[in-house]
């Protein structure tokens, strides 16, 4: 949306309400929360313009914690609520506040039908592969195996990949980051705000009361930079402790190399964040260990559909609201 000009100089406090945070000390909540806090006042955004939908779950308590416009809606159908309000309300700024078991369990399909019709909304998937609020089940993105309080021998189910989940909807913004990254969060929340259509990004967030260190080696200093493949579009994919590791294609096969002694940089895949058919092959790295897991921006590309922001929206009278009540398009269950 475009920026508003005369409106108050924000700052990061002028976003914080004045709710008591109720997250578990340490929550990877808590850090979503504040860069989304230093985020706003530099979008040029008036706080009455922007609002948050959460569904049901830990990370739906986000809208509370903001001095913004919010709804905490039920289970699933954050993106069917947000919807609506995007429909009837164009000119507003639109997040949508989920988790993986909100979002890929009973909201499954609802998220999915927003990815496809590309509405021009904001989507935060916070993704603990665990149920937080209702005290550590397995959900949708539990590993194989886990073993949580509703398998105490281990889950048998696959888990979801949200990167090929969003990309086969066709969503036109796919990005993934992580809790404790702070400069590569804002950056990644800030591009996918820019996006004209539905933004769509997973967030890696450890919960350390039932899931703790569930992406420790994707984070912890001895391991992250073997582990984790930072994006960045028109740059090669490079990763190691020295950026020593590349990767390359042999067709539409990735090939990890030795930089240094087997491969030159004119040799690797360059980054493309409108390549569709390589976001595939980037969001399969889920599947194995043998190569890193990208965090960035996967995919980007032009929406093709978008709600005409210039036209005012429409007030119902109270004579038209009465009509469609009592007219003949109702019916009376006996």
């Amino acid at each position: 949306m475009e920026v508003e000009k005369n409106i108050p100089t924000l700052t990061a406090k002028d976003f914080e309400s004045d709710q008591e945070i109720r997250w578990c000390p340490g929550c990877g909540d808590a850090a979503i929360l504040k860069q989304m806090q230093n985020l706003l006042p530099s979008l040029g955004i008036p706080k009455e313009k922007i609002v948050f939908v959460s569904g049901i779950g830990c990370s739906s308590r986000f809208p509370y914690y903001m001095n913004t416009y919010g709804m905490h809606t039920i289970h699933g159908r954050a993106t069917a609520i947000a919807t609506g309000l995007k429909l009837t309300r164009p000119d507003l700024n639109v997040w949508i506040i989920t988790g993986d078991g909100d979002a890929l369990s009973i909201g499954g399909n609802h998220f999915i039908h927003l990815l496809r019709r590309d509405l021009n909304v904001n989507i935060l998937l916070f993704n603990n592969q665990i149920y937080g609020l209702t005290k550590g089940q397995f959900s949708p993105t539990s590993t194989q195996h886990q073993v949580t309080k509703s398998s105490p021998f281990g889950t048998d189910d696959k888990p979801f990949n949200p990167m090929t989940l969003a990309l086969g909807a066709g969503a036109s913004f796919v990005a993934r980051s992580i809790d404790r990254e702070a400069k590569h969060l804002q950056e990644i929340l800030k591009a996918g705000q820019a996006h004209t259509g539905a933004s769509f990004v997973e967030i890696y967030q450890n919960c350390h009361i039932f899931n703790d260190g569930a992406f420790s080696m994707y984070t912890d200093r001895a391991s992250r930079k073997n582990a984790a493949l930072f994006l960045e579009h028109g740059k090669p994919l490079l990763f190691g402790e020295e950026n020593q590791f590349g990767i390359k294609l042999d067709g539409h096969q990735p090939k990890i190399v030795d930089v240094k002694h087997e491969e030159s940089l004119n040799d690797l895949w360059i980054h493309d964040e409108s390549d569709g058919i390589k976001a595939n092959i980037l969001s399969l790295f889920f599947e194995t260990e043998t190569f890193p897991r990208p965090f960035g921006i996967i995919f980007q590309k032009s929406s093709k559909r978008d709600i005409d922001q210039s036209q005012p929206y429409k007030e119902i009278s109270v004579e038209q609201y009465n009509h469609l009540l009592g007219g003949k398009e109702n019916w009376t269950v006996l």
